[in-house]
């Protein structure tokens, strides 16, 4: 109980403080005093802790948890090994069928609050903030007992501090998998000496440290929490199931590719600032005048799925592109489809560049997981994903992207190709599937406090 007090003391007054920086009059920045008020009524109204609980766990992404692919993987072996699981998050997207159908997952929807319409920016900010505070703190101490809380980082603002404090005091283990950091993506927006950047990062680092435990999908994420952060995470994988579709024969059920067919080209996106879709359609531009010179290529179709902010400039920037060869299109597809459209695709294409350097583009993950080459753009800690001239290859720009198709697809559709050493080599790799990576690294983590 300590441990919580101090938890409480070092929330209020961290964010009374961040709500009278952000303009907030002082009625307003002691908001969170009411919120520390209604934890301890709810607090003192709990039950005695279910001998149970240990079977328990509460997977939580202050994010759409139908766009939230890794945890839901998360969910999905969780209850594989017998355990009850309580799915929060945004219900924006539908979840893949497989956790609608779980009878041991619960999905408990949350709401999207979006603060004050009016007033400075920051206020209406700082307000989203506070708002979202008080619905996790009600909804984390009202859910029945869990052993373990797991969440999702970034977003972790208000998301770390608040899950951490419910899970002092309801008696829970508290983890953090870190996809990336919160502050790099705001930075992408505001700059890195931004005032609000720097609070994130101050907020990020503080609160993180608080956690039992910690989960990361690269080495280098792994490095930096140790050495800038003073924590020590395990590195999960992540590997989507083998699955291919082009024809199909209804009598035989053989699968197969067609004949004179087009490439198929496909990439992800969140629509955010971190992927510059201007690379690839620069890219394809010059590929078309590779075909108009002469060069024996393929037409290709190119897909690129997603839903994000930038979808719509984007969109108006494709609709205007004179293309004779290449068509584009941009659909939102359900869980259950993506991964079929990934073993049908020749190629992949990842424009992702790491806000902070430390994480690994998921649309890679589960290209690879589906035994699809990718091109991805260069960052830091990608060759742990992406080994060039082995699974796919890197490039820094459009000019480098365009010459890589143009090599790729020089032999289509033969298998010799490059294309096809590439695809031979990721099914003779032997990498560790989702299941496997999982059972060896996050379930020792949960038994060793079972027991």
């Amino acid at each position: 109980m300590a441990d919580a007090n101090a938890a409480v003391a070092v929330v209020t007054v961290s964010l009374v403080v961040l709500g009278l920086l952000s303009g907030l009059s002082l009625s307003w920045a002691l908001l969170p005093v009411a919120v520390v008020v209604l934890i301890f009524v709810l607090a003192s109204g709990l039950k005695g802790r279910d001998e149970l609980a240990h079977l328990n766990v509460c997977v939580l992404v202050l994010g759409d948890v139908g766009r939230s692919p890794r945890m839901q993987y998360h969910a999905l072996s969780l209850s594989r090994h017998g355990y009850n699981v309580t799915l929060i998050g945004f219900l924006g997207s539908k979840p893949h069928q497989d956790i609608l159908e779980d009878g041991r997952i619960d999905i408990l929807p949350i709401s999207e609050l979006k603060g004050l319409t009016v007033g400075p920016k920051i206020v209406r900010y700082a307000s989203k903030v506070i708002f979202q505070t008080v619905q996790l703190f009600y909804v984390l101490m009202r859910i029945e007992d869990q052993g373990y809380i797991l969440m999702q980082n970034p977003p972790g603002l208000p998301a770390i501090a608040v899950t951490w404090m419910a899970s002092r005091f309801r008696g829970s283990q508290f983890i953090i998998d870190w996809h990336n950091y919160g502050y790099t993506i705001m930075a992408l927006t505001h700059g890195q000496n931004h005032f609000i950047v720097k609070l994130a990062k101050w907020y990020e680092r503080l609160f993180g440290c608080f956690s039992d435990h910690n989960l990361c999908v690269t080495n280098a994420m792994r490095e930096d929490l140790r050495k800038n952060w003073n924590i020590d995470p395990d590195v999960t994988k992540e590997y989507m199931e083998l699955t291919a579709c082009t024809e199909r024969n209804t009598q035989t059920g053989a699968v197969t590719r067609s004949a004179g067919r087009p490439a198929l080209l496909i990439s992800s996106t969140s629509w955010t600032e971190d992927e510059d879709f201007s690379i690839l359609l620069q890219a394809l531009e010059e590929y078309e005048k590779f075909v108009e010179a002469g060069h024996k290529l393929p037409s290709l179709v190119c897909v690129i799925t997603g839903k994000g902010p930038q979808k719509e400039y984007y969109k108006k920037l494709i609709d205007s592109k004179e293309l004779q060869h290449i068509k584009i299109c941009t659909p939102w597809l359900e869980a259950e489809d993506y991964p079929v459209l990934l073993g049908s695709a020749d190629l992949g294409v990842c424009l992702h560049k790491s806000s902070s350097g430390l994480d690994l583009p998921m649309k890679v993950v589960d290209m690879f997981g589906c035994c699809l080459p990718v091109c991805a753009i260069h960052f830091q800690c990608l060759h742990e994903l992406v080994k060039h001239e082995e699974n796919g290859l890197i490039f820094k720009d459009s000019k480098e992207l365009s010459e890589q198709l143009k090599l790729l697809f020089s032999d289509f559709p033969s298998d010799q190709g490059k294309l096809g050493i590439f695809r031979k080599n990721l099914r003779e790799s032997g990498q560790q599937r989702w299941d496997e990576n999982w059972d060896q690294n996050v379930l020792p983590l949960i038994k060793e406090h079972c027991d």
